[in-house]
């Protein structure tokens, strides 16, 4: 498969690529219509291209200049979706009950609080919040922060310890305005009894979610998380530009599109920043993307270095290859502004770059605490990682769609075989809405969720 006219190579059906013309040495390689690496050696019409004999052309960095591309122009949309409506105003597709520790000392309670409680009360766990100083101590407070002001959250316990770096005050202190009858806290050490204290909290919040109906809410209050993990050859051929459709769908709406990821924008910044809303929503999201790869270099290591092993057996070579089909995930979708850790996303419609790594882990949570409902994960070797919020997994192949059926919520390999590209979006973007309206994905199926914190610093 040819994927663009001034390509030098195709894919095969294993996601492989092999050579359509001679390339010669040091000449580049195209793929989506972009270099994807040069060639360290002359490669044969018909000859596999891979790392042995493809390098990337990546270093330093950066410089782009603002030359924003032609608008696209959407057809704006009306509907609605049943949501909880929360008093802020903000939307909830879930009513849940979240614990979440202030330290990593607190999770194990946290863990036993949820499995006693029961549904709908569920731990987001994690080994931070104390021993931690600066930016990474901020770090952690802000993301969980996020997480606690979440509207898919009716209610929540921050469970503290008592003599963390990050004990409730400082937490109080990050967290600004709170609804005190849904955001409750317990200090286990001022505790005789944790586990009565924290589950008579637990039942008190329940009592109040008793009370919350899902209401018709317009689809513009959604928020939408893009992300890809265990990439292969066709990432970028099918479930990313099929996710990048939904989102121009959801865009229409007046949704908004949340993106991460940053080092595997590498290569592909170009694409991105052209859809830059002005000139200084180009400069902040450049910006972000020096910053990042000003830390990679900082820690000796080349900026190139992404791809993992099972990226490379599923056909991709380079940092430049990831990135292009990384980031068709927002479709044509008007880039609005570039969001920090703790960041909530805007109300206003567009896609917004949320500051964070690649890691898969990091990525769900970092879009999570910025406000994302909802989270479509594109992937090709497969992962039930999930996040707290509803995580929808869209294959890129149909091998893996069969092989996993339990992990997959959606195959976007249909189109190798011919599908109607129009089609799946609307069953996509059907999939979407009736999720949002309470039908669990197959990770809320199998209780997956999981969180993760990024950190830079001394660990005391």
């Amino acid at each position: 498969m040819r994927i663009h006219e001034l390509d030098t190579v195709e894919v095969g059906i294993d996601g492989q690529k092999t050579a359509i013309r001679t390339i010669k040495k040091g000449e580049n390689v195209i793929k989506y219509g972009f270099p994807i690496g040069h060639a360290t050696r002359d490669i044969a019409h018909g000859e596999r291209i891979d790392p042995g004999n493809l390098k990337s052309n990546l270093s330093g960095l950066g410089e782009w200049q603002y030359r924003p591309a032609e608008a696209v122009t959407f057809s704006q949309k009306e509907g609605t979706f049943r949501g909880f409506l929360r008093p802020d105003g903000r939307a909830g597709i879930r009513n849940e009950i979240w614990i979440i520790p202030t330290v990593g000392c607190a999770a194990g309670v946290a863990r036993k609080l949820a499995e006693r409680a029961g549904e709908p009360v569920r731990a987001l766990s994690h080994p931070y919040g104390c021993s931690q100083l600066g930016d990474d101590l901020l770090t952690t407070q802000q993301v969980l922060c996020g997480l606690c002001h979440h509207p898919n959250a009716g209610g929540v316990l921050v469970l503290g310890l008592g003599c963390e770096n990050n004990g409730i005050d400082r937490m109080k202190e990050v967290l600004g305005a709170y609804d005190p009858l849904r955001l409750r806290f317990l200090n286990l050490q001022d505790c005789e009894d944790e586990m009565t204290d924290g589950l008579a909290i637990l039942q008190e919040l329940k009592e109040i979610l008793a009370g919350d109906q899902r209401t018709d809410v317009p689809i513009s209050k959604l928020a939408i998380g893009v992300k890809c993990g265990g990439s292969d050859g066709y990432s970028g051929i099918t479930a990313n530009p099929l996710v990048g459709a939904v989102s121009e769908r959801f865009f229409a709406y007046g949704a908004r599109i949340l993106m991460t990821e940053i080092p595997e924008v590498f290569g592909a910044e170009e694409l991105l920043l052209s859809r830059a809303a002005s000139k200084e929503v180009f400069d902040s999201t450049a910006d972000v993307i020096r910053r990042f790869r000003a830390y990679f270099i900082a820690h000796g290591e080349g900026i190139a270095d992404n791809p993992s092993p099972g990226n490379i057996a599923g056909g991709i070579s380079t940092l430049e290859e990831k990135s292009l089909g990384c980031v068709q995930k927002a479709g044509r979708v008007p880039l609005c502004g570039a969001l920090g850790y703790g960041d909530t996303v805007p109300e206003n419609a567009g896609l917004y770059m949320v500051d964070g790594p690649g890691n898969d882990q990091v990525a769900i949570t970092n879009l999570t605490a910025a406000g994302a409902h909802l989270i479509l994960f594109t992937t090709g070797r497969g992962t039930p990682l999930c996040a707290p919020v509803p995580t929808l997994k869209i294959s890129t192949n149909s091998v893996l769609a069969k092989k996993k059926a339990h992990w997959i919520d959606f195959d976007a390999g249909a189109i190798v075989e011919g599908a109607c590209r129009e089609s799946l979006c609307a069953d996509l973007l059907q999939l979407c809405l009736t999720v949002a309206e309470g039908k669990p994905s197959k990770g809320e199926e199998g209780n997956y969720a999981d969180i993760a914190i990024f950190k830079d610093g001394v660990t005391l």
